[in-house]
């Protein structure tokens, strides 16, 4: 048996939306055209407290493959009491909703998302679509959490991309309660960067795994929306503290392979490390021992490879500098 789902009306910018006090409804948002001349619509869930105040957007699936943020998002709406709720809660469940349909990463043009925005009005089919999202959806919050997952062939730490130089988006790293905060003023051409450039302040929340859901993650994640609100005085929730604190690095970068083989890996997530330390071994076809990788200075395991195909200049780790 089938439940019964009103129709979802279709708005073409959050402007559209009218929707009474202590209130939740669910949107399609018409973004751009397919082939056939038919809407593609991105699914967005509003939630408008009794009281006025700042509006907060919650984005996930950036990139097609990331699921635990659309899990958060969906957690989050079953967990407010609008009766109680001061402002707007936005839950963006799909940004990239051509690569969500395919299950890729980047868009239908083979360009990442989150490498062009705030994209163009008159540009290529990626850009176009940036620049919507923007003009449609992003520019009208006040704050902005960005949740992603790690690539494909790839596995995350829980862990937070912000400018730590700046006090509010500082406040919004830490209320995560991460594994790790990594310093990283905003990038060019990614949603983050886009938002700051409008003077809303945003961070990057890296959820775990590409392609699944995972439990620990997304309750961990929904818990950090919570503290906002709280921090915001969006609701009365009480603020819950971490278990430790979490990392800080001051900056991070991957390590690459540069030559092709088979990798393995040496070390686990978060695992502190010394310059010379054992990273990885990458052997050929044959079983033969091609190469080994030292780390070039001391850190922490961020993110690593879990695919032993790796051709030169593949990923082998993500490190983070404390």
């Amino acid at each position: 048996m089938t439940a019964a789902n009103p129709e979802v009306p279709t708005i073409l910018s959050l402007e559209a939306i009218d929707q009474p006090a202590a209130s939740i409804r669910k949107y399609w948002l018409r973004i751009i055209s397919d082939g056939l001349g038919e809407p593609v619509r991105v699914p967005i869930i509003c939630a408008r407290g009794n009281e006025e105040g700042p509006t907060l957007g919650v984005t996930a699936a950036v990139h097609g493959d990331e699921l635990n943020g659309i899990r958060v998002i969906q957690r989050l709406f079953a967990d407010l009491d609008v009766n109680h709720l001061k402002g707007m809660v936005v839950g963006v469940l799909v940004v990239n909703v051509p690569a969500f349909l395919r299950q890729t990463r980047v868009y239908t043009d083979g360009f990442d998302l989150n490498h062009v925005m705030p994209g163009r009005e008159n540009g290529r089919a990626s850009e176009v679509y940036a620049y919507r999202l923007v003009d449609r959806i992003i520019r009208h919050f006040d704050y902005l959490l960005d949740l992603h997952t790690a690539s494909r062939g790839r596995i995350n730490s829980y862990y937070v991309r912000a400018d730590m130089s700046q006090e509010v988006t500082r406040q919004l790293s830490i209320l995560q309660n991460p594994q790790l905060i990594v310093h990283n003023p905003p990038s060019d051409g990614t949603l983050r960067g886009a938002a700051d450039a409008l003077d809303i302040p945003a961070v990057t929340l890296e959820v775990g795994n590409p392609g699944v859901y995972q439990r620990s993650m997304i309750r961990s994640g929904t818990e950090g929306v919570h503290n906002v609100l709280s921090y915001l005085k969006m609701t009365q929730d009480n603020i819950v503290p971490p278990a430790s604190p979490p990392v800080m690095c001051k900056r991070s970068y991957w390590i690459y392979t540069h030559t092709g083989g088979l990798l393995t890996l040496e070390v686990n997530l978060l695992q502190e490390i010394k310059a010379g330390d054992l990273i990885a071994t990458q052997r050929d076809v044959f079983g033969t021992l091609k190469e080994q990788y030292l780390a070039p200075e001391d850190g922490i395991v961020i993110g690593k490879s879990t695919m032993p195909v790796n051709r030169s200049g593949g990923r082998i780790l993500h490190l983070g500098l404390v």
